[in-house]
């Protein structure tokens, strides 16, 4: 007890800090502990089973030598740009137009939701039936009379990252859209009828006041966005597995690979090393701009 009677503060909410005691655990031994001891032993010549014998960078001139982390990074840079536009501009117009309170909107809202529910393998299944040339939509359009049509993605070296895209849009844009809705739906009805007052037009009204007024929602949309690119793997093996060659090669495939098919761990280790590096350049900004940017005077 402490002077004035009042139980100390170590004590306070006793139950609560019980209850987060796994929950601390978890992230301090199994997360933390375990991106350690990957950083440390990405700097070995671990093959099958992780040893530690120092290579010092070996491994990571490896890794920026190998033509197939070459092309992962640049399939993630084409799909992660793309990805995160799309996302943003279609999952912000899929919630204006649902803000317009519009008739059936429950069940609009469930059919763009409805395929995040699923799992990355099955959305890539999906539509990897979807643009198989022999059955799907280039398919379908050719019996239609249109003989000349060619729609496969997924079949040509030079755009398959874009098939995969496709997929990525399809299940992940009703998440953004719901996030969007919810950040429109927290403006201010006043905010609405002063700029209808103004006679502002209504693209400016979302492109000067609405937008800034979401900044909030727009930050931790981006990181989800993002954090969804870095880690982009089901889709990949579900479509094309890679293929046609290396061509839709990403990084956590890479790394995938090379540490359970491979047997080389230390490679492995390096690519999720560097993996890791890029979610922090994701979240370290994000952070600033969270919580940096609250304490300024």
């Amino acid at each position: 007890m402490a002077r004035d009677g009042r139980p100390l503060q170590l004590f306070r909410n006793l139950n609560a800090k019980i209850a987060a005691i796994p929950m601390i655990f978890t992230a301090v031994v199994i997360f933390a502990g375990g991106t350690i001891w990957t950083v440390v032993y990405s700097f070995t010549d671990s093959k099958l089973l992780p040893r530690l014998r120092w290579v010092g960078l070996d491994q990571y001139d490896r890794l920026w030598n190998t033509s197939r982390w070459i092309i992962s990074i640049e399939n993630l840079m084409i799909y992660g740009v793309f990805s995160l536009v799309f996302s943003l501009v279609i999952g912000f117009v899929l919630a204006a137009l649902l803000d317009q309170k519009i008739r059936f909107e429950n069940t609009f809202r469930t059919i763009f939701l409805y395929p995040f529910a699923l799992s990355f393998i099955v959305t890539g299944l999906v539509w990897q039936w979807i643009l198989n040339p022999d059955f799907g939509v280039q398919s379908v359009i050719r019996d239609l009379g249109w003989e000349s049509f060619t729609f496969d993605p997924l079949y040509t070296a030079d755009i398959v990252i874009y098939g995969i895209l496709i997929a990525g849009l399809w299940q992940g844009t009703g998440l953004i859209m719901c996030l969007m809705l919810a950040g429109l739906r927290g403006i201010d009805e006043d905010v609405w009828k002063a700029a209808r007052v103004d006679g502002i037009p209504i693209w400016k009204t979302y492109l000067f006041i609405i937008i800034p007024m979401m900044r909030p929602v727009f930050i931790t949309t981006l990181v989800l966005i993002a954090s969804g690119i870095v880690r982009v793997y089901d889709l990949v093996v579900a479509q094309t597995s890679g293929g046609p060659g290396i061509a839709s090669e990403v990084p956590a495939k890479y790394v995938y690979d090379k540490m359970f098919l491979g047997q080389n761990l230390a490679q492995g280790f390096a690519g999720s090393t560097m993996m890791l590096l890029t979610v922090l350049i994701v979240l370290i900004p994000w952070a600033y701009l969270e919580f940096g940017g609250k304490r300024r005077v």
